[in-house]
């Protein structure tokens, strides 16, 4: 059954000071060699510690006055992929087993294994909640026993996890369990009606964490209609539950609310919703008190709004003979290479004459090549060579108008438009530019 809410949850954060092992293996050995431990604070994570792994295996001790709370573990490259999270009380040595299949197996730790069990046990629950329902079964006893041990299970683990960090997010996670049977249609509606009943999105301690996000995000982008929707009317429920997910961040600081609705920014983006994305970024994150301490990500949202797939691609001018001319005044062409490059680049000055060349049999494409360069003495030289594209020259080089306006790091950077000049494709080479061509 589709857009039935799934539950992921990640750790927390508290204060004591003390200091324990951490240690464990992680297998296969020979993949691994590094482990960094990232303290998680609400919105962001500080550096705690970091150890070799040797053979497979790893010791690590946080500082002394290590604070009690979730520990983001980090072992590879890029660390937003490649990590799991560890609660740390400092009351007990922990240790894990980790490996590529199966993720992280905590061997001991209280802690860790009663959080792990819960999550673990409450969603295997759920999911045969939504097989009843994906079934259409109308066996109200196996329901019955289905709400049952839904009920208990919750009630078990919440005492079960008194005194333990965990319990709050065990009571947090309290799902909602009918009182007796209802349709599909009333159990989506309650349970998104009741999504906020036990979720105190004020509260510190969940929100250093990753579990405040993954649940916001997953209402975000799973509290919807049953139906089937257009694209359209799909990014308007995502936009409604945004706006529902904002009344209820209600009293947390501007940073963090800054930091649930950026997550919601890239999962929008990330997923072609550029209608919401847009609308999270012109309601919420430009206008927010939190904007100016958080500028590197304004401009990125900026750079990516204007140079996203199906962008209508910024303006260009250059000079040709007496006359002026532009980007947006080109017509007759199926497509539009632009090409940012340098006369002083090597790579450059390989790709682009061999793209010079393949593009001679191709009448339907016209070609802009933009020099970013320091004076116009090697420009002068190297474009007369390339007769059949248009040159535009940006002096200034990576600091020039055009190398910012198209974040422009890197020479040659491609960029193909359709015949109205949105942006279709960034291919990464020449050859990556003829083979898109061959397949339109």
């Amino acid at each position: 059954m589709k857009n039935i809410f799934l539950i992921t949850a990640v750790l927390i954060g508290f204060s004591l000071q003390a200091q324990n092992t951490i240690s464990g293996t992680f297998s296969p050995a020979k993949e691994y060699s590094w482990l960094i431990a990232y303290q998680l604070k609400p919105g962001t994570q500080v550096y705690a510690a970091d150890t070799a792994i040797t053979n497979g295996e790893f010791n690590l001790k946080l500082p002394e006055n290590a604070l009690q709370g979730t520990y983001r573990f980090v072992y590879a490259v890029p660390q937003e992929v490649f990590y799991f999270d560890v609660i740390y009380n400092g009351l007990e040595d922990i240790q894990l087993h980790f490996n590529s299949d199966d993720g992280v197996q905590f061997i001991a730790s209280k802690e860790n294994i009663i959080f792990n069990t819960y999550f673990s046990e409450i969603n295997r629950i759920e999911k045969e909640l939504i097989a009843f329902y994906s079934n259409t079964k109308t066996d109200i006893k196996s329901y019955r026993r289905i709400l049952s041990n839904y009920q208990a299970t919750q009630e078990a683990y919440e005492k079960n996890s008194e005194g333990l960090i965990a319990n709050q997010f065990i009571k947090a996670n309290k799902p909602y369990i009918p009182s007796k049977f209802e349709s599909i249609q009333d159990y989506v509606k309650n349970r998104k009606n009741s999504y906020f009943k036990t979720l105190d999105l004020n509260n510190s301690t969940l929100q250093a964490s990753g579990f405040l996000s993954d649940k916001l995000t997953n209402y975000v982008f799973t509290a919807l209609p049953l139906e089937q929707l257009e694209k359209t009317a799909t990014e308007k429920e995502i936009q409604a539950n945004i706006s529902t997910v904002f009344e209820n961040l209600g009293e947390a600081s501007d940073t963090y609310v800054f930091h649930i609705l950026y997550t919601l920014w890239a999962q929008s983006s990330e997923s072609g919703f550029n209608d919401t994305a847009d609308f999270i970024y012109a309601n919420y994150l430009k206008i927010s008190n939190a904007a100016p301490a958080n500028k590197d990500i304004i401009t990125k949202i900026e750079i990516q709004n204007r140079l996203r797939i199906g962008a209508q691609a910024p303006e260009i001018t250059w000079i040709d003979g007496d006359e002026e001319r532009s980007l947006s005044d080109l017509e007759g062409s199926k497509n539009y290479v632009l090409v940012f490059w340098s006369s002083t680049c090597g790579h450059c000055l390989k790709e682009l004459p061999a793209l010079h060349k393949e593009l001679q049999a191709y009448k339907d494409v016209k070609v802009i090549a933009v020099g970013l360069e320091d004076d116009k003495l090697t420009w002068s030289v190297e474009s007369d060579k390339l007769k059949n594209f248009d040159h535009a020259i940006a002096l200034g080089k990576w600091e020039s108008d055009y190398a910012e306006l198209y974040d422009i790091n890197s020479t040659p950077t491609y960029f193909i438009l359709d015949k109205n000049k949105r942006i279709l494709v960034k291919p990464e080479s020449d050859k990556d530019v003829i083979s898109f061509l061959n397949e339109k």
